[in-house]
């Protein structure tokens, strides 16, 4: 993009909202510092929203570039490795000190990890109903579910402050899912079309989302954190189904490998043909 010397204005768009993202992140980490964790939350939640817009923007606008790449991974390590991990450390694991640092340490390292190996996935050749899967759980999914504690407490139902070790190996558990290949369902092919009969429902359940977080933010994000996390060994179950199927489908290889060898092999000369035939006679 930068090579150009007039830039097209819809190359711009899409940064325009990564920069918004992490404008969002690094406040967010202010907001923690202040102790004012629900506006981190929020901000952590928008960053997440923004995230999943400028990607599709820039496809939808063909105004990918390796500089918007960049960029975008850049800002998610600092919306979805550092921000939680801070918010984390000065809600409920400043009591543990080294230990408690140690946790959300491990858990901003392993979201760079994750950001890293999916940014050097990109040039894989893949199925493409593989693309409806993650290898692993995806960066704002990680960030947003390694806040369970804080939404669980502000539920009122259970503070978990008290037990600093559970949140502590709880953050642990998500880092190790950040960096695992556990195949976690994306959606991303189902999103792209829907049929005519079903914008209505989704339109209206999208409407009831966004009242439920903000009518009741904390009981919405618990539930719908859960869910995400009991999805986990359906979204494994079915990887490994589709991954059978389409195994299956496909040609065997050594069969394909033998008549390859055989397509190749050299036609005997007219001297060995006579060789053959006298042979087979006797």
């Amino acid at each position: 993009m930068l090579r150009q010397r007039r830039i097209p204005i819809r190359y711009l768009v899409p940064n325009f909202f990564t920069l918004l993202s992490l404008c969002a992140g690094v406040t967010a980490i202010r907001a923690a510092i202040e102790a004012r964790y629900e506006l981190a939350i929020g901000l952590i939640v928008v960053a997440a929203l923004l995230d999943a817009v400028d990607g599709r923007l820039a496809r939808a606008l063909k105004a990918q570039s390796r500089f918007g790449a960049e960029l975008d991974s850049l800002a998610d390590f600092v919306n979805f490795g550092v921000a939680p991990a801070i918010v984390l450390y000065t809600w409920g694991l400043g009591s543990m000190r080294s230990l408690g640092w140690i946790s959300v340490l491990l858990f901003a390292c392993a979201m760079s990890l994750r950001l890293a190996r999916f940014n050097a996935a990109l040039d894989d050749n893949k199925p493409r109903w593989q693309s409806n899967y993650f290898a692993g759980v995806p960066a704002p999914a990680g960030a947003i579910t390694v806040l369970l504690p804080l939404f669980l407490n502000g539920t009122e139902l259970i503070d978990l402050r008290h037990w600093p070790i559970l949140i502590a190996l709880y953050a642990s558990a998500i880092a190790a899912l950040l960096v695992s290949t556990i195949p976690t369902y994306s959606g991303k092919l189902a999103g792209e079309r829907i049929s005519r009969e079903y914008v209505a429902p989704v339109l209206a359940a999208a409407a009831l989302l966004v009242g439920l977080l903000a009518t009741y933010p904390y009981m919405t994000l618990s539930a719908m954190t859960l869910i995400y996390l009991a999805m986990i060994p359906w979204s494994r179950a079915r990887f490994q189904a589709l991954s059978r199927k389409w195994a299956a489908s496909q040609p065997d290889v050594a069969t394909t490998d033998v008549a390859q060898t055989e397509d190749i092999k050299p036609s005997p000369s007219p001297e060995q043909g006579n060789d053959s035939a006298q042979v087979t006679r006797h």
